[in-house]
């Protein structure tokens, strides 16, 4: 977390305990360890969602607009953080132990609170190329890491936490805002903004979060840094059906049917094109390009090994009204069975990752295992 005073550390962890009734900014710690992360509310409203045909840098895939209500929501004021995510990743040794002793077994009957934890890395030196500092983006993982990352957080904390909707982002990134970027149109004001290729090309690392100009509700490295995994499946012209999803009734989220591509958004330290850093910019990830380095078959369902997988990261939110626990699900586990099978396979028949039951206990339980 950002370093704070003690005074404004104690009123945000206060706020949490009264965030389910009121939008404030809030701090929670990964309960069994010493990490925090800061969510900021983000109000309920209408916007129009992608850009104008007259946008400067636009492509095609940003259109048409479509008006879009979002639901009021807790976003993570910056991208998750190596220092959050390691913790998620240390899941791997413990769960082996818990094995080992006969404990904590996954079955049928709890299966639904079970998380796959990623493989320990073949070489940490790629992994943390662009830097493995706590307070740097973590990179490279999978969506569905990324997904499981979220419910591991959730069945541990209590609160329910996914990534956000494609539409979610936008409407957070813009907060209010209808310019190309948040602060305006203007791209030579970026690097006061964004940690992009224009201040990163000679470093060739992400910024520790946090380091630039905020947008108006208070986030932080939106335009940049790295690229986001949002829940949707990329459709060149999938703007319609979110529209259509809203009339009625459903979230408008455009659920993946195969395993790419998807959607990411924001650009990254690697984006040497203004245009990509732009509030409607989306990106389609490329999984089979992003895992050609992997020498494994099948390839990490976890990890990509690639150099693109350096840009790619995630932030979380929490919804004020989370949907029924029977769809929480939706968001967190494999959607597609090829899927599961390659990380069911990877457990289970390589011994690479594995899987275990997450609930409050879980502190508690790995305290015993010391």
């Amino acid at each position: 977390m950002p370093f704070r005073e003690a005074a404004e550390v104690t009123a945000l962890k206060t706020a949490k305990s009264t965030a389910g009734k009121a939008m404030v900014p809030y701090l929670e710690t990964i309960p069994g360890t010493e990490v925090s992360f800061e969510m900021l509310p983000i109000p309920a409203g209408k916007f129009t969602l992608g850009s104008p045909a007259s946008e400067p840098g636009r492509s095609a895939d940003e259109g048409p607009q479509v008006e879009i209500n979002v639901e009021p929501f807790w976003m993570g004021k910056h991208e998750v953080t190596w220092g959050e995510y390691l913790e998620f990743t240390k899941l791997t040794n413990v769960f082996e132990k818990f094995n080992d002793q006969g404990l904590r077994q996954v079955t049928v009957e709890n299966q639904v609170d079970a998380v796959t934890a990623p493989s320990k890395l073949y070489d940490p030196g790629f992994t943390f190329e662009t830097g493995d500092d706590p307070r740097q983006p973590a990179v490279s993982m999978s969506q569905f890491a990324a997904k499981q990352y979220t419910k591991w957080l959730s069945l541990l904390t209590g609160d329910f936490y996914r990534l956000p909707t494609e539409a979610e982002w936008e409407y957070a990134c813009r907060a209010g805002t209808q310019t190309a970027y948040y602060f305006g149109d203007d791209p030579s004001q970026l690097p006061q903004y964004a940690w992009y290729y224009e201040n990163a090309e000679e470093d060739y690392v992400t910024a520790k979060v946090g380091q630039f100009k905020p947008n108006p509700w208070g986030l932080l490295d939106m335009h940049g840094n790295v690229w986001e995994w949002v829940i949707d499946g990329y459709e060149e012209k999938g703007y319609a059906k979110l529209a259509a999803a809203q009339q009625q009734g459903d979230l408008a989220v455009n659920w993946p049917t195969k395993r790419f591509p998807r959607v990411l958004r924001g650009g990254s330290w690697y984006s040497e094109d203004p245009a990509r850093l732009r509030s409607a910019a989306r990106l389609a990830s490329d999984d089979d390009q992003w895992r050609s380095y992997d020498p494994n078959t099948p390839k990490s369902p976890w990890w990509f090994a690639s150099d693109e997988g350096q840009t790619v990261g995630f932030r979380i939110v929490r919804p004020v009204h989370p949907p029924p626990k029977s769809q929480w699900s939706n968001f967190w586990d494999a959607d597609l069975e090829e899927i599961q099978r390659d990380a069911d396979r990877r457990i289970d028949k390589e011994g690479r990752g594995k899987r275990g039951i997450i609930d409050p206990d879980l502190p508690k339980a790995i305290k015993a295992l010391q």
